[in-house]
């Protein structure tokens, strides 16, 4: 049986995913920094899935992970999820925070995603990272998670560059989903500079991005936006900054009337 990692799988999108996966017929290594959580998911998942505590900011725990996935079966798919969000301006975040952010939201795919391409790298398989809407444009209060988010979509294409000129069967995907409904950002709320996230139209379902990331698995598809609709504003956006900065205080108005009603 294919085996398949999903990081940060203890709630959220990630439990989503690796509840699809399994579904789908996959032996899914649930991990997680809340062990417990990871444990849940993967009792609720049933039989072959199982779990391990996982810190992504370890390069060597991901290389521990990968490791186990494969004594299971050939480890085919590998999902980049976890991360942490942190809402406020640049200069008040914490020196603690900025390297949280960078350690948890980049570093902690770009570490996995070596870890799988080592593994998968004579059978082929698929690596899903998690990047954003906010990989495109200016997102003030989130700048610093915005960053790293940039820095998931330009690694996960340029890797895939990388992987296509040494001729390894791996694809590589960046899903970048608008606002989604999860508990990383409801915990953020009642803070102000979250503003930009609740300008969204609508708030995406976990559900729904798990569905696209399950979907691009066995596809060349290096960019996922979800949903498309909000793809070509945002894209264009990112063509013409000066307009996008323009245009910012509008949404983070909109973003704020929607938290408050949210509140």
């Amino acid at each position: 049986m294919d085996t398949a990692v999903v990081t940060g799988a203890g709630r959220g999108i990630g439990r989503e995913t690796a509840r699809l996966l399994a579904a789908g017929g996959y032996a899914v290594l649930v991990t997680d920094m809340n062990e417990d959580a990871a444990r849940e998911t993967a009792e609720m998942l049933g039989e072959p899935a199982w779990h391990m505590r996982h810190d992504v900011r370890d390069a060597d725990r991901h290389r521990e992970v990968a490791a186990a996935a494969a004594e299971r079966g050939p480890l085919k798919v590998w999902i980049n999820n976890a991360g942490i969000l942190r809402t406020t301006k640049v200069w008040d975040h914490t020196d603690e925070e900025v390297r949280a952010l960078v350690d948890a939201n980049f570093l902690g795919v770009l570490w996995g995603s070596r870890a799988a391409v080592e593994a998968m790298r004579a059978l082929g398989g698929d690596i899903v990272n998690m990047a954003s809407m906010s990989s495109f444009g200016a997102v003030p209060g989130l700048a610093v998670y915005g960053a790293t988010k940039h820095a998931v979509l330009g690694f996960t294409l340029s890797l895939q560059g990388d992987l296509d000129d040494a001729r390894i069967p791996i694809r590589t995907h960046a899903i970048c989903p608008d606002g989604v409904d999860t508990g990383m950002v409801r915990e953020r709320q009642a803070e102000d500079d979250a503003s930009i996230i609740f300008s969204t139209p609508r708030f995406l379902r976990p559900e729904e991005v798990a569905e696209q990331v399950v979907a691009v698995i066995g596809e060349r598809k290096p960019i996922a936006i979800i949903p498309r609709s909000r793809g070509v504003l945002v894209r264009s956006m990112a063509l013409f900054p000066s307009v996008s900065l323009r245009l910012v205080p509008l949404f983070k108005r909109a973003g704020q009337k929607k938290r408050a009603q949210a509140a």
